[in-house]
Order: structure tokens, then C-alpha cells, then sequence
């Protein structure tokens, strides 16, 4: 009878096109980095900052060129987790503040919830961000076994107290327990060392999925930026104080992923495993941080680079790794794709605006996707949307093309960078200097229309030569638009005030008092 269901377990996983050939789930770990920008990773081309970690997972596994993320924290958060649209879950307008009593609808299944009912263990490390007004709105509750990190969008990566408006709390903890014994541990160093613990205390003959949510590379209180020496004092050759700062968050970032890939492989977890590594948005640049160069715009808009993300899966499993894969792909479509690799069956996934992407992915078979909505906020009055190679984006602030500070001839003479920033397979775009009418071309007046594939960078509004295809785009957007919902947006409450709680930042209030989403909406 072992033998029977030996077999069948094999059949089952042999049965379709596309599905991975093993006789046990694979373990996913999924790394999300925080406003990571577009030319902060070397494979990118990034001029700067060599990410030989991070690079050499994505040279071997597949990078993801067309691919896309909303432009804040918690909408690409909501998007991952749920498969849908951030319009769909009510989370489109900005990011959940923590004095405000949001958080991700309870009626949505997550991520999690679904490989749960697959047999996976799961658990976050890190950033959380989609509300913790009511303990049930927490990662322990909305299908994670376990969850160490923090609940709001930012802090101090030493003393994780976070700072907003005139409140000030400590957030950090275990499941429920606050951790105040980590005062004074770099938050990258402390999630990679408890992300590395899960993996080597994890049963092998049980499929893991471990969605490591970093800090990093997100700015600190009052927009500081926070890196130990040891980290920047790799980069002698940038003379921004602030971009060397931010070059070494990055290097601890880039360390962390190499010291994830080396435990699982000691684990003996590496070859059953599939890595998949993406950026939440682009890159803040304004404050001489995070780039996306050569890309338009920052992150919180909808130019491409607030929504054009860094992104790679590695694996043993994929057929056709070492390339890039242009097929459009938009972070809603990992909860498909990842419940399919799991040996789930994706038809049994409902209402989700996400695609299996697997084929695609593994097989370079041409996307199922031909069109990304990038957001509709009726608060802030734009939108976005992207149909084959045309995008139209309505309402978006004009925004620049941000290029790093200046750095010394030493970089020249820097052989890491030379080694890994100059490999032929990094999956860089080139368009040129910036037209002087590309700054006026686009006002917030009136529809803007670029073509993506010819014109990465937006330069040239094509609104006026293709007045059919801009027509199209916003007949598409009226119909998206006609499924929202309302934006989920509540004033402040006083008493998330962390003085109320023993200066930490907390559940609040009991579900019961929770106003329902079904009566919000």
C-alpha cells in the first residue's frame, strides 16, 4: 500500500504541462525587498551598488523584465497576498497610517491561507503594513504560523521605534509577545538570522513557505537612512553621504539573500526549493536615495518607475532558466502561480485578477497577460493602465528622471563592481537623453498615452497620434473602475497612541467594535 500511494503522489504531480516533477510540494520562499529602485541592483546595470548575491540567483534563474508592482507599500502588499487588484480590496488610496483603523479586508483568503490548506507551514519575517487595529487583522491570523517583525511601514532599524505624527512606540515582536530585548540589532541582520533559524528548525518532509517582508532598503524616522559601517564602508567612491548610507542598506540586503541561499542549502532544502525575490515599488530618488534610472518618476506614482519592479524566481524546477522573460507580469499573479507549484488547482481559485504565470515563467510560452491595471484612486483623481504596449495614465503628477550623485575614478579600479556590474546578461534599458519637451509634453489635465515597449521612459505622450488606442485604454479604465470599491479610509484614532499601551505600538480595539467592511464598502 506504501508503494500505491508512493505512485500516486507521483502521477499527481507528473499530471500536467507546466507542473513541477517532484514527488513533494516545494518549499517557496519569497524575499520582498522595501522601495527598492530599478537601478539598485546590479543585474540592472546598476553603476554603483554590485549586488553579487542577488545577481547570481537572478543569472540563474529567470529575470523578469516586464514586471510590475503598485506604487506604495500596502497596495503591493494587499496585491500579493490576495491575487486581486488593490481596487478590489478597498486598499488603492496610499498606505494604512498607523493611528488609522485599517487593515486588509477579513473576508480575503491570503496567500498563506491557501498553502496552509496544502499542508505548508508558514511564516512571515519582517514587514507586515496591512493593518493591526484588531489583533485578527495580524499575521497570526490571517493564516501565518508564525510572524516576527513589525507591524507598521517603517522604523528605527536599531531601536525599532517608529515615529509618526506627534506618537512614538516601540514595534517589534513575536507572534503576539513584544520583543524589546533586540533594542539595539540591525533590523536586516536580525530578520535574516531569524529567517535562517526557521529554515534550519524546519522538517524537510513538510513543505515551507517563508515570506521574508525586509525594512530594507526603506528609509527610517524622518526619512533618515541607516546602514552599520561595516556595510558602507564598501563604497568609497560614492560621495553622497546619503547614497552611501543607502549603497550599504542595500550591500546588507544583498549579503541577507546570500546568507538565506547558503542555509537552505545547508538545510538540504535548496534543491526542493523555489526563490523568488521582488521590490514592493520603485525607488524614492528625491532625497539622493533609491534609483530607478533611466525610468520616469519615483515611487507613490504611476510613471514606470514607481511601478516597474525588480524581480527574479529561481529554481531547479524551471525548464528554461539563465534569461530574461519579457512577458508582462503583475504581482497578483504570484498567488496563482505559487498555489499552482504547490499542487494546488488553480480553478479552484475564485474572483482573483492574477494569472498562473508558471508556463510562462518556466517554459518562456508567451504570457497569459496582456494588460496591468496599475491603480484607479478616486482620492488623488489618477489611474493607470497598460494594454499590450500602450499605457495611459491619467491625473499623475509630473515627475523627473533622477540620476545618482557623482562617484570617484576608485569605482573604476573596484573589481567586484567590475565582475558582476559589467555582465553581459544584465537585463538593462537604454533610452537616451531626456527630450526638453518631455517635461510638458504630459500635463495632469488630460490622458497621457506611451508606448511602453519602444518608449520605456516615458518621453513621448502619444495621446495626440493615436487617438483610437488612447480611447480604448479608457474605455478599459471606465470598466475597471465600474468594480471598485470604495476606498477604505478612516480618520485617525487616538487611541493607537502607543503611550496608551506602554509606548507600543498595538491592537487597539476589539473586533466587535470594528465598524464592518461590508457596511464600509
Amino acid at each position: 500500500m506504501a508503494i500505491v500511494r508512493f505512485l500516486a503522489c507521483i502521477i499527481c504531480w507528473l499530471g500536467s504541462a507546466g507542473t513541477i516533477t517532484t514527488e513533494k510540494p516545494p518549499h517557496i520562499i519569497f524575499i520582498l525587498a522595501d522601495d527598492l529602485g530599478w537601478d539598485d541592483v546590479s543585474f540592472h546595470g546598476s553603476d554603483q551598488i554590485p549586488t553579487p548575491n542577488i545577481d547570481d540567483l537572478a543569472y540563474n534563474g529567470v529575470i523578469l523584465h516586464n514586471y510590475y508592482v503598485q506604487p506604495l507599500c500596502t497596495p503591493t502588499r494587499s496585491a500579493l497576498l490576495t491575487g486581486k487588484y488593490p481596487i478590489h480590496t478597498g486598499l488603492q488610496h496610499f498606505v494604512i497610517t498607523p493611528d488609522e483603523p485599517v487593515g486588509l479586508p477579513l473576508n480575503e483568503s491570503t496567500l498563506a491561507n491557501y498553502l496552509k490548506k496544502l499542508g505548508y507551514a508558514t511564516h512571515l519575517v519582517g514587514k507586515w503594513h496591512l493593518g493591526y487595529f484588531a489583533k485578527e487583522y495580524t499575521p497570526t491570523y490571517r493564516g501565518f504560523d508564525s510572524h516576527y517583525g513589525f507591524y507598521l511601514g517603517h522604523q528605527d532599524y536599531y531601536t525599532h521605534f517608529t515615529h509618526w505624527q506627534n506618537y512614538w512606540g516601540f514595534d517589534l515582536r513575536h507572534d503576539m509577545d513584544v520583543q524589546r530585548s533586540v533594542f539595539g540589532d540591525y533590523s536586516t541582520e536580525l530578520f535574516t538570522t531569524h529567517a535562517e533559524n526557521i529554515i534550519r528548525k524546519h522538517d524537510p518532509d513538510k513543505p515551507l513557505f517563508l515570506y521574508f517582508a525586509h525594512q530594507a532598503v526603506h528609509f527610517s524616522n524622518n526619512n533618515q537612512l541607516e546602514a552599520p559601517y561595516r556595510y558602507t564602508s564598501r563604497f568609497p567612491y560614492i560621495l553622497d553621504e546619503r547614497r552611501k548610507t543607502y549603497a550599504g542598506m542595500v550591500s546588507a540586503l544583498d549579503e541577507s539573500v546570500g546568507n538565506v541561499t547558503r542555509v537552505l542549502k545547508e538545510s538540504g532544502l535548496y534543491n526542493n526549493s523555489v526563490i523568488i525575490f521582488s521590490t514592493d515599488n520603485g525607488g524614492p530618488s528625491e532625497k539622493c536615495e533609491s534609483f530607478n534610472t533611466p525610468l520616469r518618476g519615483t515611487k507613490s506614482t504611476l510613471w514606470e518607475g514607481g511601478v516597474r519592479g525588480d524581480a527574479f524566481i529561481h529554481s531547479k524546477f524551471l525548464e528554461k532558466p539563465k534569461r530574461l522573460c519579457s512577458g508582462m507580469m503583475h504581482i497578483t499573479d504570484w498567488l496563482p502561480t505559487l498555489y499552482h507549484i504547490a499542487g494546488g488547482n488553480v480553478s479552484d481559485l475564485h474572483h482573483l485578477d492574477g494569472f498562473n504565470m508558471w508556463d510562462t515563467i518556466s517554459r518562456d510560452i508567451p504570457s497569459p497577460r496582456t494588460e496591468i491595471l496599475h491603480n484607479i484612486d478616486p482620492i488623488y483623481a489618477n489611474a493607470a493602465l497598460r494594454v499590450g504596449d500602450y499605457k495611459v495614465i491619467i491625473g499623475e503628477k509630473t515627475s523627473d528622471w533622477f540620476v545618482p550623485p557623482g562617484i570617484t575614478k576608485e569605482q573604476k579600479n573596484t573589481t567586484i563592481f567590475n565582475n558582476i556590474s559589467s555582465d553581459p546578461r544584465a537585463d538593462v534599458i537604454h533610452c537616451g537623453p531626456v527630450p526638453s519637451e518631455a517635461h510638458t509634453n504630459c500635463q495632469t489635465t488630460k490622458p497621457c498615452l506611451y508606448n511602453i515597449k519602444d518608449d520605456p521612459c516615458e518621453y513621448y505622450n502619444l495621446a495626440d497620434k493615436y487617438p483610437d488606442i488612447l480611447q480604448m485604454l479608457l474605455n478599459k479604465l471606465d470598466m475597471y473602475n465600474s468594480t471598485a470599491l470604495k476606498p477604505w479610509v478612516e480618520p485617525a484614532d487616538p487611541r493607537a497612541d502607543p503611550k496608551l499601551h506602554n509606548y507600543t505600538w498595538m491592537p487597539w480595539v476589539e473586533l466587535t467594535d470594528v465598524k464592518t467592511e461590508t457596511q464600509y464598502h
